[in-house]
């Protein structure tokens, strides 16, 4: 199967998606299966895996609910409340769900840099094993330092990178990204989704050339059996059509073996996910 492993659905609204400023007006309205069935038909992708945009129980459980109508939702990312000390009745809620493949939490987002080492963060990434659940790391790049600190101490557990940690694209800067992406990916139980790199562009100016630089490091550091494609649809419909942003990873994997090309295009998200 090809798949697409990472984008999102919600049903609009100013008050939980006030992230959805001026300049991401485009995605200010509902994107939800029947949409992207449309755009997955069309690029030859086979299915997908849904994460959360929200932080709430309901939302994972709306996700799961859509993934149980929809066959080509082959996982769900949702949230649960890791900080909290009752996390393993969340998890218990939604583990015995054979599409609850993985959590996240918008660490990104949080106004502590450092708030990834936190101790009840940890207690509650150490809860996942047993549930035989992925962890997947959402981060600026300012906050690779702590994150590379974070997966050490927990030696035992998979995570998947988003967005390749959010390198400033748009101000063309790479160095110091590039120096902590190669020493995160020394740890074989960390894996990297190609995405969300147009977003971190400039949405109107942004080309491949631009972009291949990025790719050549996670493509050196992680190897193509630790890399999965992911269109982060529908944000990147503010810079980039569902298709094209399939072509351009497309192109750049061109060089690639064709079992290396089907490990970044379906199979290591297959793997990692368990998708079936």
């Amino acid at each position: 199967m090809k798949i697409d492993a990472h984008h999102h659905f919600w049903q609009y609204n100013s008050e939980e998606f006030g992230w959805i400023d001026d300049s991401l007006e485009r995605i200010r309205r509902n994107f939800l299966p029947a949409d992207l069935q449309t755009e997955i038909q069309a690029a030859g992708v086979d299915g997908v895996v849904s994460v959360q945009a929200r932080q709430s129980l309901e939302e994972t459980q709306w996700l799961l609910d859509l993934a149980s109508a929809n066959d080509f939702l082959k996982g769900v990312v949702g949230w649960v409340p890791l900080v909290d000390e009752n996390v393993h009745q969340h998890l218990e809620q939604f583990g015995t769900n054979p599409k609850f493949k993985a959590v996240r939490h918008v660490v990104q987002a949080e106004p502590d840099d450092e708030f990834i080492l936190r101790k009840n963060f940890s207690a509650g990434i150490s809860a996942l094993q047993k549930y035989d659940l992925v962890y997947d790391i959402l981060i600026f790049e300012r906050q690779l330092p702590y994150a590379i600190q974070f997966v050490d101490r927990h030696p035992d557990q998979i995570f998947v990178l988003d967005h390749i940690a959010k390198p400033r694209i748009k101000e063309n800067l790479i160095e110091d990204w590039a120096t902590n992406i190669r020493e995160l990916a020394k740890r074989p139980n960390v894996f990297c989704k190609v995405s969300g790199m147009v977003t971190e562009a400039d949405f109107k100016s942004w080309t491949p050339e631009q972009l291949k630089p990025y790719w050549e490091t996670v493509l050196a550091a992680f190897g193509p059996d630790r890399l999965m494609f992911g269109s982060d649809w529908p944000v990147c419909l503010v810079a980039c059509e569902y298709e094209r942003w399939l072509g351009v990873v497309g192109e750049f994997a061109a060089s690639l073996s064709s079992s290396e090309q089907g490990s970044l295009f379906g199979q290591t998200a297959q793997r990692v996910y368990k998708l079936a």
